[in-house]
């Protein structure tokens, strides 16, 4: 199965809840990691919050471009128990 992300929501700070097409969800923190061209604009929370989940490539997707792979958040992903 490719993994897909289907859900997104901005929780605070850096944090994003993220759910997947295989059901899995969570939460990633990226405070971390946010380095390079595209991702240090992020590191302002005002331009971090704006993102989507592109319809096409099935990521989050941020207004300046950035996005990263549904494997990379896959990795990071937080899991709290009930």
């Amino acid at each position: 199965m490719i993994l897909h992300v289907t859900k997104a929501k901005y929780i605070k700070d850096f944090m994003i809840w993220i759910q997947f097409n295989d059901g899995a969800e969570g939460f990633v923190d990226l405070k971390n990691q946010l380095y390079g061209e595209m991702f240090e604009p992020l590191k302002d929370l005002k331009k971090f919050k704006k993102f989507k989940v592109d319809p096409e490539l099935e990521t989050i997707v941020w207004q300046n471009g950035a996005d990263l792979a549904p494997e990379f958040f896959r990795s990071h992903l937080v899991v709290k128990a009930a």
